[in-house]
């Protein structure tokens, strides 16, 4: 697999170079660590001092790059580096595309100090533009003291099969445990059920016969999950839930200790490359590390 892991030398970007020493990265695997060196307007905004201020970061790069390769010599993949001037949300993604990167990883900074709902604005867009997988990862980052859990959010579409097989391309250790949830959105998720019950008894006859077809296609889709995965995870969990999608997905990925969500990305209404509603909640409020699926088929 190749891996672009974007770095700008943070805690959170040091977080990510851990993260993937928790995986089972080898030899066959190539991992670029990544970094943009920009600037952003100041107060007093002359160009000496912009000058300055580049150059400094430009001297900087190389050791926030010898810091991060660091932390990676003990996986064993094939190390390099890459660093350019310029938008670091703009090259992250041109450089992974033009590599021929596999996925781009980086770490979750946050904004102001609430890093465990909010991802920085540089983690956002790549997340939303990358036609790539994105797994961004969360302070604390899983530990290799113990099995990773691994939560998969799968509704039978093809943005879901497609974030299973990215799971299946990904070096996770032998042991990684893989727990498959299915969300029904019911078609009166929008009515409260205490409410539709006390109207008549041909309502109640409807609603209970919708929600046991939505379990039963529910239970289809997660077995048909299972059995096209249960051959890379020897230990592989079924979860149904009803509700709001995202809300479950986090609910279950607490439940389980989850030390990393997938989810696939729908999209917007056709805008190309943005994220839909679920994969951007996910990503904002997870507490642990969410890789978003982008590649069909």
């Amino acid at each position: 697999m190749k891996i672009l892991l974007a770095t700008d030398g943070s805690a959170c970007s040091e977080g990510a170079a851990r993260f993937l020493t928790c995986l089972g990265l080898g030899a066959a695997d190539e991992v670029t660590v990544f970094h943009a060196v920009s600037w952003v307007p100041f107060l007093y905004d002359r160009q000496s001092y912009v000058e300055t201020l580049t150059e400094i970061r430009r001297e900087i790069a190389p050791k926030i790059l010898d810091a991060t390769l660091a932390i990676l010599e003990t996986t064993g993949a094939k190390l390099s580096t890459a660093i350019v001037d310029g938008a670091a949300d703009y090259y992250i993604v041109d450089a992974a595309v033009k590599s021929g990167m596999d996925m781009i990883v980086m770490g979750a900074r946050g904004v102001k100090g609430i890093e465990s709902i909010f991802v920085g604005s540089v983690t956002k867009s790549v997340s939303m533009t990358s036609p790539l997988p994105v797994l961004v990862t969360k302070m604390p980052v899983c530990g290799r003291q113990k099995r990773m859990k691994i939560l998969l959010a799968t509704d039978g579409s093809e943005y879901s099969v497609s974030a299973g097989k990215m799971l299946t391309r990904v070096p996770f250790p032998a042991d990684a445990e893989l727990t498959l949830l299915n969300v029904v959105w019911s078609d009166f998720s929008d009515i409260p059920e205490r409410f539709v019950l006390e109207v008549n008894e041909r309502i109640k006859e409807v609603v209970a016969e919708t929600r046991s077809a939505e379990l039963r296609e529910a239970e289809r889709i997660a077995e048909q999950a299972r059995a096209e995965l249960s051959g890379r995870f020897g230990e592989v969990a079924v979860m149904t839930r009803i509700g709001d999608p995202s809300a479950e997905i986090l609910k279950a990925a607490e439940a389980v200790g989850a030390d990393l969500i997938t989810v696939g990305c729908r999209g917007l209404r056709g805008i190309k490359g943005m994220m839909g509603s679920v994969s951007r909640n996910i990503l904002a409020h997870s507490k642990c590390a969410v890789l978003i699926g982008r590649q069909c088929g």
